[in-house]
């Protein structure tokens, strides 16, 4: 079983089918196809009998798939034929398609088996020992069933002998939810560190391991018991999978994992992370056609126009738990209205507004936790809301560490100037030439990772250097390695070396960032990275050296740029002109408008903090979408004065198609 928000596609999957309908059969160019396609089956049953109706497939629909792809020239595989294709021993044909079954019902042996058996068609069952194990009834998810309302041992087993089924795990039993947080969200069992209340702590790290390895190891070995050959794929619980995970997988014998990740299986796709297509009661034909199309063109869920909410979790906490309480339903039911469909969600605290993390959301080892509050809003968003990606909106160098902290002290230093132009930040930012600041930095995000369930990381507008900056003895060090002057001012004293250094502190910055996010990646392998861009930017080439960024740096190194197109911050003297010409510097760059946020503002901070009126912000959108800006952000979120007005941004959002063209 999926995700909640995992039934929220089949809406953008109807709204998308006529087009796909007219856009011939699935083949595409070869650099471009994907490798394979794996479907993922649950019940096969009508939804008057289905123990869970959003995710069953009607008998006769299930028929037609299969048909439909053997008509079109689909080729089903095996385990057996795509570890042979991986190994160099035997290509995969074209249009390859991997069947799969999670949980184990009792309908797929009765109504799909025999279609399957009849054709020759090869397939993967992926079962939950616990459930198999149980007598009379089955404590499934946290409801009991009858037990025949899953296969038996003996039906698995006449699948397995003709060669045609790969029984799989699907862990012994971590298919259900254990407490992820002091407030009482359930939450996958697989990748939680479990909140244990009589301690008022969650599972330590070794505690956590040796409990998944032990439930694997056991689902391993029952079924190499049962079936008499070990399992070589799992699937995942709820999609939820991590690099720990996959290593015990691996080392128990089971190199195929089977995910809920969206997008194609490319050459590059590694096996422990195949994505799959979660099938629904609502995928007819011209659906399924929808979905064989978006992977042979390597599209995904991220190739959708994105509507960006951001959330400060600063406006959602309270001392008091009750109204806490009453301010997260608020933001949900303002999430649902607004019809976003992504957040970037505050996990740190900012509650003095001098933008730099006092605290945050999360336990951690680094910094005060103001409260224990992005896990719960995160799983409530995920879980409630047709939101498709979260990122952790984080900084990368404006951390303020407590006084006793050893890298409290290792701060960026700003040469002073009065020189026009250049940036002045104004926050309170750590060096990251200190090697001490880095990794602490690097726990707090690895505590962030295992702390909650999330999608991205957004980088703060922080991650960025003046051209006055950094003038620490930590990055003077660093200058001189990279065969510069240990000094600022003759740096600038060069065109030519200012030049160099500019380059070379953009890639410093990037290359951080990276490393940041593949700590997060431990524990979200999907893991997608957002950053923050300022306008100027992308407007002006000599801005890079006022700033440090750069407009294809941060296309090259992260998924998503949002740039901060906010005129009234900029004080462009024409926003129509500042906004043409930013889509202009954007469209320079083949394909980059599919990665780049246009993110608003709604308030003007140099005019006291006056709201944008919803007729200027509603006809920047709709002009944004007719100059071809595919994602939109905006900030701040005012919820409890209701700005922007959710009426007319869920109308203008609307305007926008969710299928992002091809570029």
């Amino acid at each position: 079983m999926g995700q909640t928000h995992f039934l929220s596609r089949a809406f953008f999957l109807i709204a998308i089918a006529i087009a796909a309908l007219v856009a011939g059969p699935a083949c595409a160019d070869p650099e471009t196809n994907e490798k394979f396609t794996v479907l993922s089956y649950h019940e096969i049953a009508e939804a008057k009998d289905a123990l869970i109706p959003e995710y069953a497939v009607a008998p006769t629909m299930f028929v037609r798939h299969i048909d439909w792809l053997r008509n079109n020239g689909y080729h089903f595989v095996s385990i057996d034929d795509i570890l042979a294709d991986r190994e160099g021993r035997r290509p995969l044909p074209d249009n390859a398609v991997l069947i799969t079954f999670d949980d184990g019902y009792a309908s797929v042996f009765k109504y799909a088996w025999p279609f399957l058996h009849m054709l020759k068609i090869p397939s993967v069952v992926a079962v939950v020992g616990a459930w198999e194990e149980e007598k009379g009834t089955v404590n499934f998810d946290g409801r009991i069933i009858p037990r025949d309302r899953l296969m038996t041992w003996d039906q698995l087993r006449e699948m397995a002998s003709s060669g045609l089924v790969e029984i799989g795990s699907h862990t012994y039993d971590l298919h259900h939810g254990i407490l992820g947080n002091p407030q009482g969200n359930t939450e996958a069992a697989a990748t939680t560190r479990q909140w244990l209340p009589a301690q008022k702590a969650y599972e330590a790290e070794p505690a956590y391991r040796a409990r998944v390895t032990a439930d694997i190891k056991r689902s391993r070995d029952l079924i190499a018991q049962r079936i008499g050959k070990p399992p070589r794929a799992i699937a995942w619980p709820y999609g939820r999978y991590s690099y720990g995970l996959r290593d015990i997988a691996k080392e128990l014998g089971m190199p195929i994992g089977l995910t809920l990740d969206d997008g194609g299986n490319m050459e590059d796709t590694p096996l422990w992370a195949m994505r799959r297509v979660l099938v629904q009661p609502t995928m007819d034909l011209s659906v399924l056609r929808t979905e064989m199309n978006m992977r042979n063109r390597n599209l995904s869920d991220n190739d959708r126009a994105q509507k960006v909410m951001h959330v400060d979790l600063d406006y959602i906490y309270d001392e008091d738990p009750a109204q806490q309480e009453r301010n997260l339903g608020h933001m949900l039911d303002r999430i649902q209205s607004l019809n976003v469909t992504a957040v970037y969600l505050q996990a740190f605290a900012d509650p003095d507004a001098n933008g730099s993390a006092d605290a945050v959301y999360f336990p951690n080892r680094r910094l005060p936790m103001r409260a224990d509050l992005f896990n719960r809003v995160a799983w409530q968003i995920q879980t409630r809301t047709q939101v498709k990606r979260i990122y952790a909106w984080m900084p990368m160098m404006a951390w303020e560490f407590p006084a006793g902290d050893p890298a409290a002290n290792d701060k960026l230093v700003t040469l002073p100037s009065d020189k026009a132009g250049h940036l002045s930040m104004g926050y309170k930012r750590l060096s990251i030439f200190s090697s001490r600041a880095r990794q602490e930095i690097k726990e707090i995000y690895q505590d962030l990772s295992r702390a909650a369930p999330i999608d991205g990381i957004l980088f703060h507008d922080d991650a960025t250097l003046s051209d006055y900056e950094d003038a620490s003895s930590f990055a003077l060090a660093a200058y001189r390695d990279w065969g510069l002057p240990g000094s600022i001012e003759q740096i600038r004293a060069s065109d030519d070396l200012v030049g160099r250094w500019t380059i070379m502190k953009v890639n410093a910055i990037d290359s951080f960032a990276m490393e940041l996010a593949e700590i997060v990646r431990a524990e979200a392998p999907a893991l997608k990275t957002a950053r923050n861009l300022y306008a100027r930017v992308a407007l002006d080439p000599k801005a890079e050296v006022w700033y440090s960024q750069s407009l294809d740096n941060s296309l090259a190194n992260y998924d998503f740029t949002a740039i901060m197109a906010m005129p009234y911050m900029e004080k462009a003297a024409d926003h129509a002109k500042f906004f043409r010409d930013l889509i202009a510097r954007v469209n320079e760059r083949p394909g980059a408008m599919s990665r780049v946020v246009f993110e608003l503002q709604t308030i003007d901070w140099a005019r006291g903090d006056t709201p944008i009126s919803m007729t200027e912000l509603t006809d920047t959108i709709k002009s944004l979408y007719e100059q071809g800006v595919q994602h939109v952000a905006y900030y701040p979120d005012m919820l409890f004065e209701n700005h922007p007005d959710w009426s007319q941004m869920r109308h203008t959002f609307a305007l926008k198609p969710p299928i992002a063209a091809p570029q």
